[in-house]
């Protein structure tokens, strides 16, 4: 597949920031006038190789920006460890620790009339109406 040019990368990094098409189109160095800038964006959007690379990049984004749950339970762990650390905030990250491994199931209790009756019945779509 072909690269993108320099404009049609501009064009979707600015998108990527900022999920405004128009003014993406525009800031990467794009001309228009009237809602050309508009109608333009929106096929730039459409083309296959722009698609991918805004893909692509919000991939690479993900895995360099957000803590993925390895990250964080050793951020939890840091603090539950840390003996500088406040006593609740330590507890509290031990606790989100032992949540995350299953430590804790939550109860749930469901109260019901039990007179409450549901019927059940069954059409047989083979038989002739009556």
């Amino acid at each position: 597949m072909d690269e993108l040019n320099v404009k049609q990368k501009r064009f979707a990094d600015y998108y990527i920031e900022t999920g405004n098409a128009t003014a993406s189109y525009l800031r990467a160095g794009y001309d228009a006038e009237g809602n050309a800038a508009e109608v333009n964006a929106s096929r730039l959007l459409r083309n296959a190789k722009v698609q991918e690379y805004i893909k692509e990049r919000n991939a690479q984004l993900d895995v360099e920006f957000i803590a993925d749950i390895t990250e964080t339970k050793r951020f939890w762990t840091e603090i539950m460890r840390d003996e500088n650390a406040e006593m609740k905030d330590r507890l509290k990250a031990s606790e989100f620790i032992a949540k995350t491994n299953g430590a804790f199931v939550d109860k749930k209790e469901l109260q019901g009339a039990l007179n409450n009756k549901i019927e059940f019945s069954f059409v047989d779509p083979t038989a002739a109406d009556a």
